[in-house]
Formats: C-alpha cells, structure tokens, sequence
C-alpha cells in the first residue's frame, strides 16, 4: 500500500479553456503561415506563438494544478509586456555581431517593423517559462537533479561573475567575428550576480544547495521551444536566416547544429533579465517564475 501511494500519479485536472485557444490559434496560423503566398509571418507569428503558449500552459496546469496563467493572469500578461524589450536588447547586440537577420524586413517601414517586431517577440518568455514549466509537470519536477555540485558564491566570488560578464560582453563587441558565442553567456555573468546583490530571486538561490532542478527545467523547456522556433521558421515569410563564422555547419532547418547550443545560456539569461525587470518593479522575490521550475507545492529557497 506505501508503495502504491508512493508511485502513485498525481490527479490530473480538467483541461481549462485557455487550452482550447491554444490548439486552435496553433492549427488555423501553422498552415497559413506556411502555406499563404508573399508576406504573412509578421502577422501570423504572434497569433501562433501565443496558441503555442496556451497550450503548453493548459498542460501544466493539468499536470501540476497550477501555470503561469493560473497563478496570475496579470503576471502572465506581464511576461508579455517583459519579454520586447528583452529581445530587442539581443538585437541591439546582434547590430554589432551580424549572427542573424530577418529576410523581408526590407518591406516593412520603420515604424510598421519596429511594431511587428515587438510584438512577435513579446512571446518569448512565455513560451520559454511556460514549456520549462509543462516538462516539469510532465516528469514530476525533475527529481534526480536535486542533489549536484554546489556552487556557492560570496561576495569576491559574485564580484569576479560580474567583472567576467563585463569582459566577455567586451570581447564579443571588440572581436564579433570570434567572440560572438559569448552573447548567450555574458549576460547572464552581468545579470546574475547583480540580481543577488539586490535581493532579487537567482538561480544562485538553489544551486547553493545543490539543487539543480532549476536549470534543468529550463535548459529542457528552452529546447523544446527553440525547436517549434526553428521549424516553424524554415517555411516562413519575413524568416531569420543565420551567419555565424566558424560554426555554421550541420544545420537543423536554418540553425547551424552547434547554434542550439547557445539556447542553453540563452534561458539562464531570460530568468536573470526577468527577475532584473521584477526587482526594478518592486517584485524581484516573487515566486511567479521560479514556481514553475520545481514541484508546486514545494518551499522556494
């Protein structure tokens, strides 16, 4: 009897509606996004991302019993309105590095890209959490990564993260052609450490423990979704093509293989930036993300 209530499936709860939206947003803007002549991805992508995020939310909650979504609509919305100017900063940085461009941009004015731009990558994070969030749900908060290496940084050792993620970010701006890689990584040095020392909520936080669960959960759902990106990019228009030196081989539609790699820094970064923009605002504890990494019902550090 222990032994059945121990390996016993956690009840499931009713598919909400919100769920729904999403499948259908997904199966009415996938095939006109691929199959529409002529300009069509800058109003499909929002529509379809959105659906994509829906319904990767209405599968945690019925797994967990609580989403993003569920926790607070507010704050899920928030997610949205976080997530631009996130991306836009990885553009501004992309200016110098050239890694990636946008084909059929050149029909847009300034004005109408700079909109459809914002919008499409508002959806960023809300994927990116909420998928971390479904896999989590889906493998019962990824117990065997809650005892690993411990990694406990005091002040020098917060100091050093930071001053490493100011030379890195340096490098990659005074040689783009080699230094490149470090974008997914810099940030995260700069980002990390100063979150800590204003008592934001860090990934630190558990690692101190050992408790990697976390960045597992992340590092999982950030695959997950950069593989709807890739593939739902390959047959669209406007579409992102990449240049990248030195590792541009082995491509997985438009990404070179070695280019997947960079999405694993890549999700440490959002949940940095996030909590960066939460402090700023007054929430930099709030559990609202760092929920959806580890088991609902478990004290957050």
């Amino acid at each position: 009897m222990r032994a059945s209530r121990a390996f016993a499936r956690p009840p499931r709860h009713p598919w909400p509606t919100r769920g729904w939206l999403g499948l259908l947003l997904v199966a009415v803007f996938w095939p006109l996004n691929w199959a529409l002549p002529g300009l069509r991805t800058h109003w499909a992508f929002f529509p379809l991302w959105l659906g994509y995020a829906l319904t990767v939310d209405a599968i945690a909650y019925t797994r967990r019993g609580t989403s993003l979504y569920a926790r607070s609509r507010a704050g899920y919305a928030a997610l949205f309105v976080v997530s631009a100017p996130v991306w836009w900063l990885f553009e501004a940085l992309n200016a110098r590095l050239g890694n990636w461009e946008y084909v059929g941009a050149d029909a847009f004015s300034p004005a109408a890209y700079a909109f459809w731009a914002t919008l499409s990558f508002s959806t960023v994070m809300p994927a990116v959490f909420g998928t971390a969030e479904m896999l989590a749900g889906l493998t019962r908060g990824f117990p065997r990564w809650r005892r690993g290496p411990r990694v406990r940084l005091g002040p020098r050792g917060l100091g050093w993260m930071f001053v490493a993620g100011g030379l890195m970010l340096a490098a990659l701006w005074r040689w783009p052609r080699w230094c490149f890689p470090l974008l997914w990584v810099s940030l995260y040095f700069l980002v990390e450490p100063w979150n800590a020392w204003r008592g934001h909520r860090t990934l630190l936080d558990w690692l101190r423990e050992g408790d990697w669960r976390p960045i597992v959960a992340l590092w999982s759902g950030v695959l997950v979704t950069a593989f709807f990106w890739e593939m739902w990019n390959v047959r669209s228009y406007p579409k992102w093509v990449y240049h990248v030196p030195y590792l541009n081989g082995m491509h997985i539609f438009e990404m070179p293989l070695a280019g997947y790699g960079g999405y694993l820094p890549f999700a440490l970064e959002l949940f940095a930036l996030y909590h960066a923009v939460a402090g700023l605002a007054g929430r930099g504890r709030t559990a609202f993300v760092a929920r959806a990494l580890v088991p609902p019902d478990e004290p957050l550090p």
